[in-house]
């Protein structure tokens, strides 16, 4: 990447004392033996994930979308666009010209400037300037998937803009003031992103990647999904949050899961309420974008979601009301299934899923049996099965 993403800290991590989970959608937690869910000596802990980072061959088209989808420009060359979402904060969207439609990376926030010298330190690469857009500071690192990660501090803030506001509501038990004698119409126009929620990668190294992102970001499991039959072998998805200590944080930031492929499966964009996403996804269907799943309320940090592809198919999430956990949670365990991914809604499809057949897809498996990873004839049927149920 061009500008575009290319001494451990010795405090442990506080013993995690309380359970979400229980008698909830999850198992008790770990049996044991079983992965913590965080590293002891995390090098740091970063403080959220910035922005991801694509390359498109078409910045008018994927501009359109992004205005469709509810993000705004926060700057734009010919070269490069910057999007954002309407809360405070840096863009949230780098899409740069390019001759295919790919994704880079994702970049996070580390929580102080010495963080980024101590993680420069522990890993044997140099903190940097960014020249572009936003400036600071960055340090550039390979994941155990050979993708990109960018931790970044010094970013130029943007400020808010004006917000769209959730619905007042009536429920059966109380009546709202501002509404008696006011009706209720929210209007079909694009559900305003507010901010960048998470993204969801695959990797072949589902472990290794694990604790890389656990060590040197400092990030910890909010929940473990395990094939079924399989727990004795490990889980092979993980719903990952930061450690804000007692702030409360996203229930994941980023999520992980075992797979024939690599890289990006789908990022996520807060919008105000289930209004809000809905109406905004009929506005996105009036406009003839593909809809891929929703709406429902997912299991695993409970947000109201409805999936869009953009125009180059990449995977986009609208949600709203997701769990928020402080660092006193353990993780959940759960057996991966498709029908386990929501609470209510449509089932999961086949394009969300990624178990469309395609001679893609049969040669990402075929691939992946072959190479020295976490792919086995067994974990691969496993995971068919999951999908499946």
């Amino acid at each position: 990447m061009n500008d575009p993403i290319p001494t451990p800290n010795p405090a442990s991590a506080p013993a995690p004392t309380a359970d979400a989970h229980q008698g909830l959608h999850s198992e008790q937690g770990a049996l044991r033996g079983e992965h913590p869910g965080r590293a002891a000596q995390p090098v740091i802990k970063v403080a959220d994930l910035a922005w991801l980072e694509f390359t498109k061959p078409d910045l008018d088209r994927a501009e359109t979308f992004a205005h469709d989808f509810g993000l705004s420009t926060a700057a734009r060359t010919d070269e490069a666009l910057h999007l954002r979402g309407a809360m405070a904060g840096t863009h949230c969207l780098v899409i740069r010209r390019g001759p295919s439609s790919r994704f880079i990376g994702p970049a996070f926030q580390a929580a102080d400037a010495a963080d980024l010298d101590r993680l420069a330190s522990a890993t044997g690469h140099k903190v940097r300037p960014l020249t572009e857009y936003g400036g600071g500071r960055a340090v550039d690192l390979l994941d155990p998937s050979g993708i990109p990660v960018r931790v970044v501090h010094g970013v130029t803030e943007q400020p808010a803009q004006p917000l769209q506001q959730p619905l007042v509501l009536n429920t059966g038990t109380s009546t709202a003031a501002a509404r008696v004698n006011a009706a209720q119409r929210p209007p079909r126009e694009p559900s305003q992103v507010q901010r960048l929620g998470h993204v969801v990668l695959s990797t072949r190294v589902f472990r290794r990647a694990l604790d890389w992102y656990l060590r040197h970001l400092g990030l910890i499991v909010s929940d473990f999904l395990y094939l079924d039959g399989q727990r004795d072998r490990g889980p092979t998805m993980a719903f990952i949050r930061c450690d804000r200590g007692s702030e409360p944080a996203d229930h994941h930031t980023l999520a992980m899961h075992l797979g024939p492929g690599t890289g990006y499966v789908h990022s996520a964009y807060q919008v105000a309420d289930l209004d809000m996403l809905a109406a905004g996804g009929e506005y996105l269907r009036e406009r003839g974008y593909r809809h891929s799943w929703g709406i429902g309320r997912h299991i695993q940090g409970s947000q109201i979601f409805d999936y869009w592809r953009d125009p180059d198919r990449f995977m986009m999430e609208h949600f709203a009301d997701g769990d928020l956990f402080d660092h006193t949670l353990e993780p959940g365990w759960a057996a991966m299934s498709a029908s386990g991914l929501a609470q209510w809604g449509p089932p999961a499809t086949r394009d969300f899923l990624g178990t469309t057949p395609s001679p893609g897809v049969l040669l990402q498996a075929v691939s992946a049996l072959r190479e020295d990873n976490e792919v086995d004839r067994a974990r691969l049927l496993g995971l068919m099965r999951a999908l499946s149920r």
